[in-house]
């Protein structure tokens, strides 16, 4: 048996996911956020805050760059998501790293190594 609120924190948990990703592809212009994508959002169970969890390819520079330029668009970020969503309190938002889909490359990467062909071998 699912609990209602367990069902309401999933239901917004997943509405704030698309609206703060199709805000980034469509209103925010700030230079400093590359290509990032929102892997999920968890609520507290007070609904007073949220992380939002981000992934970003690249190196160190352009996760610290995004990580800052979310931070600054913060504040438009919530007013979008009250309007849309027309909550009584907007969560305050926190964002946090992913880092699951660097750790999936790296992992694939690992595994594309494993099955190459060997130059060396004296069966080919």
């Amino acid at each position: 048996m699912i609990k209602l609120s367990s069902y309401r924190k999933e239901k917004l948990e997943e509405l704030i996911k698309r609206l703060v990703a199709d805000l980034l592809l469509k209103e925010i212009k700030d230079s400093r956020i590359g290509f990032i994508s929102i892997s999920r959002v968890e609520i507290s169970k007070d609904y007073s805050s949220a992380n939002v969890f981000f992934s970003v390819l690249g190196s160190e520079k352009n996760i610290k760059d995004s990580f800052f330029g979310l931070e600054s668009a913060k504040g438009f970020i919530r007013k979008k998501i009250g309007k849309s969503l027309k909550l009584r309190y907007i969560p305050d938002l926190k964002f946090v790293y992913d880092d699951s889909v660097a750790e999936g490359v790296n992992l694939v990467n690992l595994i594309d190594k494993v099955n190459a062909p060997k130059a060396d071998s004296p069966d080919e």
